[in-house]
């Protein structure tokens, strides 16, 4: 049985190594993953063939991406302690939103599903500051998503992304923790008496099955996300085969092209793969980076995001959430198109 075990685990190992040495060896040869397919390449084909195109010219380019990003993102979500974490996160504490701002890039979900996630650590004992810290964080900026941002759209983004999520995400949880609403919602989840920083129980299993279990959890991802992002990819090739350039120009940029993009990019929920790649498509037609990067900022306060949170903190904690996000949202696309020259 040891010796099962040890060649499951050397194989486990041998594939996430694989995976990793091929990722770091195309960016030393500086080979593309992204698409490389523009509008003018439609011209002559029907209808069935441009998503076809599209979804070909991604996928050999893409796929490796992909593939790394969905293998790291199983492997952090399994190997992190999750259980330890909580326990030094209280509103009260720098190191609470440090912890909330640092570790929700390593859980590469969509908005939706980061709910359960924020819930869970708010019952566990997180203070209500660094649990928004965390809900915000995640969605917009991570791991997958700044990856896919870098390769897809540019690494001048997806850096100005990480620091636009940050911020917003920081300062959301400081002044959520300050009002009243926010505290009475602390307050009900840790009743006075009950402390849950304490008994925390940690089983580690065998090394083999915690990498199959990452492996796995890569694949529940994929289950998840994939058939979305192939349904974007449709809706892109489109896009970039019949919308007339002139409409983008016009429509997203500048100050009213930044304002719309905030409002598209947020309410009017897009998943996390499918936003970069439409984003890409919508640059390559004429919008500017301040309204993309405000564009792709929306991702934490969409209706569904806002709805299922409700349930947990009430209506006053997310308007108060999604204003402030939004409020930054404009404020960074403004900043960054005006200091790219891209407004």
């Amino acid at each position: 049985m040891n010796g099962v075990r040890i060649l499951r685990t050397g194989f486990l190992l041998g594939f996430v190594l694989a995976v990793f040495g091929s990722l770091i060896y195309s960016r030393i040869m500086a080979y593309s993953l992204a698409p490389t397919m523009k509008p003018a390449h439609f011209q002559g084909m029907s209808p069935w063939e441009i998503p076809v195109a599209y979804i070909v010219d991604y996928l050999s380019h893409g796929w490796l991406c992909l593939l790394f990003a969905f293998v790291a993102a199983g492997l952090v979500y399994e190997f992190m302690p999750k259980e330890v974490i909580t326990r030094y996160m209280g509103s009260s504490r720098a190191m609470g939103y440090a912890l909330g701002a640092g570790i929700a890039p390593f859980f590469t979900v969509c908005s939706c599903t980061m709910v359960p996630l924020f819930a869970g650590i708010l019952y566990t004992g997180a203070g209500i500051g660094p649990a928004i810290t965390f809900l915000l964080m995640a969605p917009a900026s991570n791991i997958l998503t700044i990856l896919l941002t870098g390769e897809i759209l540019s690494w001048e983004l997806a850096i100005v992304r990480v620091i636009a999520s940050l911020t917003t995400a920081v300062v959301a949880g400081l002044i959520i923790s300050r009002t009243p609403w926010g505290r009475a919602i602390e307050m009900e989840h840790h009743p006075t008496g009950q402390n849950p920083q304490h008994n925390i129980q940690i089983i580690k299993l065998p090394l083999d099955e915690r990498l199959l279990a990452a492996l796995k959890f890569s694949l529940y991802l994929a289950k998840r996300i994939l058939p979305y992002f192939f349904l974007g990819l449709v809706v892109v090739s489109y896009v970039e085969a019949y919308m007339a350039e002139d409409i983008v120009a016009k429509y997203l940029t500048g100050f009213s092209g930044i304002l719309l993009a905030s409002v598209i990019g947020g309410p009017l929920y897009t998943p996390t793969l499918v936003e970069i790649v439409l984003g890409r498509g919508l640059m390559d037609l004429g919008m500017s980076k301040g309204a993309m990067l405000s564009w792709l900022m929306g991702q934490p306060y969409d209706i569904p995001n806002m709805i299922a949170t409700s349930r947990i903190v009430r209506w006053k904690v997310v308007v108060t959430y999604a204003v402030i996000a939004w409020i930054f949202s404009v404020s960074f696309g403004l900043t960054y198109g005006l200091l790219s020259k891209s407004l």
